[in-house]
């Protein structure tokens, strides 16, 4: 099955799968740290921990849709991953590069696999016939 994935998009749902563990990994720390620190909000912790693995559910679904070459899968994940980019560049900006920089690095190496030429001719929605 996989032989038949151009590399683009092999490409693109592996970093997806990266940043959804990445996002898991958050979920984790959250929750450890709610239950062993002091945490000024514990809802407001675990909401945000229950949002990571919401988060990486998603990214992680998208990835799979890939991987199956199903064309509906790439506008959730080209939506998503563009929404990541304001949100690396506040982490940039904020001097929190370690966090920012792979978000945005990871986002955009994602949207440019999406629309090289493999993987358009492998993900693109075939016109409906014409009707006479």
């Amino acid at each position: 099955m996989l032989n038949d994935v151009p590399k683009p998009v092999l490409i693109a749902s592996a970093l997806l799968g990266l940043e959804a563990a990445g996002l898991v990994a958050l979920a984790v720390f959250l929750v450890v740290d709610t239950l062993t620190g002091d945490p000024g909000n514990t809802a407001r912790a675990l909401l945000s921990a229950v949002f990571a693995l919401l988060g990486a559910a998603v990214l992680a679904l998208g990835g799979r849709g890939l991987l199956r070459l199903r064309p509906a899968a790439r506008t959730p994940v080209v939506i998503l991953q563009l929404l990541a980019v304001p949100i690396a560049i506040s982490l940039v900006q904020s001097s929190q590069k370690a966090y920012g920089a792979p978000i945005l690095i990871a986002a955009i190496a994602v949207v440019y696999l999406l629309f090289t030429p493999p993987a358009r001719a492998a993900l693109d929605r075939e016109d409906p016939p014409a009707r006479g």
